[in-house]
């Protein structure tokens, strides 16, 4: 593969440098556009080959059953329909799409424990997990479909809640999405299914925020840290989504 990409960069540099020549003729020039958008489908492919929808199909049906696996087969489907849309339906398609097939439940009741952080493969093929198996999925399924990492973060906030009509705060997970650095992030949670304006959600507070690069405290502009070496169950479901086939 790293071969592969070496000659298509040169070609493309070649192209470039051939539009610049006031002697390109006509068919170098349409040969040199279409290696271009070929590149572009290539670069595009790129970017989600980490993805083995075979793998998490197969893993899904021998794990929990065959509609676990035509999950994963509707998934991959939505994803290479995503593919060319634009951001903002991307984050709405995929944000329905995990809030309608997963139900919320707690760790204790799914897993037996306090806290576990699931797969998208456990999350989908039990269609069941709490606000950070959400969250994981829809991180890693907006990359499937191009979103820049660098655009998503997994959010700890303080949720205030109401129970028996008594307003309670507890800890909780969304996904936030920066269109720019600067901007205001959009919420995607499974308390609330419209994605919405940080600023419209007054009931979340945020504590810390992370992706797979690195870790923001409160709001800051500025990643305090390498996320991995700091959070011991991040890096454990990343090492299980690995194993699952998604790099």
């Amino acid at each position: 593969m790293p071969k592969t990409n070496v000659v298509m960069t040169l070609n493309f540099g070649a192209c470039v440098a051939g539009i610049t020549n006031k002697t390109l003729g006509t068919l170098r020039l349409q040969l040199c556009i279409a290696v271009m958008m070929s590149l572009s489908l290539f670069f595009s492919y790129i970017a989600a080959e980490g993805y083995d929808f075979n793998k998490l199909a197969t893993l899904a049906k021998q794990r929990y059953g065959d509609e676990a696996a035509n999950d994963f087969l509707e998934l991959q489907q939505l994803t290479a329909t995503l593919k060319n849309a634009s951001e903002s339906e991307k984050l709405s398609q995929i944000n329905n799409f995990f809030n309608q097939k997963v139900m919320f439940a707690d760790d204790a009741n799914v897993w037996g424990q306090s806290d576990y952080w699931a797969t998208p493969l456990e999350s989908l093929g039990l269609h069941a997990g709490d606000c950070e198996d959400f969250s994981i999925a829809k991180y890693v399924f907006l990359k499937a479909v191009n979103i820049p990492n660098d655009k998503l973060r997994l959010t700890y906030v303080r949720a205030e809640l109401l129970e028996n009509n008594r307003k309670v705060v507890k800890a909780h997970m969304v996904l936030s999405y920066y269109a720019t650095p600067q901007s205001e992030p959009l919420i995607l949670d499974n308390l609330i299914p419209q994605i919405s304006p940080a600023s419209s959600r007054k009931d979340l507070s945020p504590v810390f925020s992370f992706n797979d690069k690195g870790l923001w405290v409160g709001n800051s502009a500025k990643p305090k840290s390498d996320s991995q070496s700091n959070l011991s169950r991040w890096r454990d479901v990343l090492a299980r989504m690995r194993a699952d086939g998604i790099e």
